[in-house]
């Protein structure tokens, strides 16, 4: 037992240095998503409103979307620590990453009184790319995880001890305050649970019974109010397939084809009976949500090359290791075939079929890794439980841990090494030196203008700035419009105006900028690379400064007017 539990505490420790070590260089800058994260914490922290100015709320309205709150309001206590830098918004994320391995540890003991599959599970999740590439962002899904993976371990251990049943209600209750996609997969899960083992929770005392409804009802009818009759259900319009813009085009397309085979032509043409049958709006959704739902299981996802948004999984990796193909099948077959208890063998299945549901109505879904982690702790199951069967052949095991290791040691020389430089422009990461050298360098000028010819600026301006919330609500830039004579309609704060450059490009910027006017211009409205050629500045314009990307290409460059 002293072994186990020394085997349990390595397993945690390497789990918290890959989570943790140079959390700051890796990834290399804070994107988009995780500078909303960290100003609308310092928001709140400052204020007691998000950055809209919205008290308290359940859903925080941010520049594209309402976001679900509880991620955010975590992170108050760490921003305030370390203001918006990487530690400050990701080490919520990293915390809630090691404690959902100790917890799925108790969660796999406590299903099947196995400590070393609980301990052969807990160590697949550690070192799964997967979850580690989720748990070094402030990305949401690694609370997520957490809170689903103690609901389940509450529900198992409150039919021994009814008191637990109501902080399992509370934990599931609080899932859908974390991320949008269990809105739809926890209901489903609890409907499951209560089918499966109702005999087991309806033996338990009332009193149990009724204070776990309460506390389901309290904590998950605020945010599924907000959700229907809030702004909670904005982001689920932007995503779906049922809204995708393209089905009347695509629908249209495949409808001229089929009169094309049969040789009409023209203008104008009226689909036919047999048209309108194969093509509409239903057969199209149709045809997404089933592509989506069986993509999650292919090999090219799980182990070739997961999902190809280089945030969410480094190039050239799966959401898997590739030798994990292996202990996955015999996992599977193993597992479902064997003498384990019907009921655990039906949630494991359960688990992953309907964990793909909600990423299949959405566009894209079918290789979202965020929107699919749902399904990662049962896969890591099936692969523990794989790897427990070959444990007792020595030539077997050690053959499986070389591959293991040699695809881990490639795994992390990628992910140090090249994942960086690969994913620069993914990571946003010209933002930070932009913002703070236009901080440094602005002060000697009368007028800073940020382009607005890439991302929207608004969010990279006002979290590097750390730019106080109360100024910021009382004069939000994206809902204050001017039409200014120079660069059109902009948005402005205080001397910082966001607007692109009026003319045909940069050698026209001259005759608009003046030397007290600071312009913050991205390298694609510039075209050339100015820190290898700044020669080939225009004569009327000086470069104040180049700011590279970690690989040295250029990101954005400060340029102003030259004194007449």
């Amino acid at each position: 037992m002293k072994n186990k539990k020394i085997l349990l505490l390595v397993i945690l420790a390497v789990a918290m240095f890959l989570r943790l070590y140079k959390i700051s260089q890796v990834p290399v800058s804070l994107f988009g998503d995780e500078l909303d994260v960290g100003y609308q914490a310092y928001s709140i922290l400052k204020t007691g409103k998000d950055y809209y100015g919205n008290p308290w709320p359940i859903h925080f309205q941010s520049l594209a979307e309402y976001r679900t709150p509880l991620y955010l309001y975590s992170a108050v206590p760490t921003v305030a620590a370390f203001g918006i830098s990487p530690l400050g918004v990701r080490l919520p994320a990293v915390l809630f990453g090691i404690l959902s391995i100790w917890i799925f540890y108790l969660l796999i003991k406590q299903l099947f009184k196995d400590e070393k599959l609980a301990l052969l599970s807990a160590a697949v999740l550690t070192f799964s790319p997967w979850h580690i590439q989720y748990s070094r962002a402030a990305f949401e899904v690694t609370q997520l995880l957490f809170l689903l993976l103690l609901s389940l371990l509450l529900f198992f251990k409150s039919f021994k001890k009814g008191k637990y049943l109501w902080l399992s209600a509370a934990s599931f209750a609080l899932t859908p305050w974390v991320y949008s996609t269990v809105k739809l997969f926890t209901p489903l899960l609890l409907v499951f649970l209560f089918l499966i083992w109702h005999k087991e929770i309806l033996k338990l005392p009332k009193r149990s019974l009724l204070i776990a409804f309460c506390s389901l009802l309290l904590i998950g009818g605020p945010i599924a109010y907000s959700t229907v009759f809030g702004g909670g259900g904005q982001r689920f319009g932007y995503i779906s397939v049922f809204t995708d813009p393209t089905v009347e085009t695509e629908v249209g397309v495949d409808r001229e084809l089929d009169a094309h085979v049969r040789g009409e032509t023209g203008i104008g043409l009226s689909p036919t009976l047999t048209d309108r049958s194969f093509h509409n709006k239903f057969t199209f959704w149709g045809s997404n949500i089933l592509k989506n739902y069986f993509q999650p299981f292919s090999t090219d996802f799980l182990f070739v090359k997961g999902d190809l948004n280089l945030r969410h999984s480094i190039e050239g990796v799966g959401q898997f290791y590739m030798v994990e193909a292996i202990t996955l099948i015999l996992g599977v077959v193993f597992f479902f075939s064997s003498k384990a208890d019907w009921k655990t063998k039906a949630l494991i299945g359960f688990w992953i079929l309907a964990g793909v549901i909600p990423a299949a109505i959405t566009r894209d879904g079918g290789r979202h890794a965020t929107r699919l982690i749902v399904i990662l702790p049962p896969l890591a199951f099936l692969i523990g439980y794989g790897l427990s069967k070959i444990t007792g052949y020595r030539l077997l095991i050690t053959g499986y841990l070389l591959l293991f290791a040699a695809n881990f040691i490639a795994y992390q020389h990628n992910f140090w090494v090249h994942n960086p430089w690969y994913s620069e422009r993914w990571w946003h990461s010209g933002w930070d030196p932009a913002i703070h050298a236009v901080s440094d360098l602005g002060k000697d000028y009368d007028r800073v203008v940020i382009t607005m010819s890439d991302e929207p600026p608004w969010t990279f301006f006002a979290a590097h700035m750390m730019y106080d919330p109360v100024a910021w609500q009382a004069n939000f830039p994206t809902e204050n419009w001017y039409d200014d004579p120079i660069f059109g309609r902009v948005t402005k704060i205080d001397k910082y105006t966001f607007a692109s450059m009026p003319g045909d490009g940069m050698y026209s910027w001259g005759k608009v900028l003046d030397n007290k006017t600071l312009y913050l211009a991205s390298e694609k409205e510039v075209g050339i690379n100015l820190i290898l050629e700044p020669d080939r500045t225009p004569s009327d314009l000086k470069l104040v400064k180049a700011i590279p990307y970690p690989s040295g290409l250029p990101a954005f460059y400060l340029l102003s007017g030259k004194e007449i």
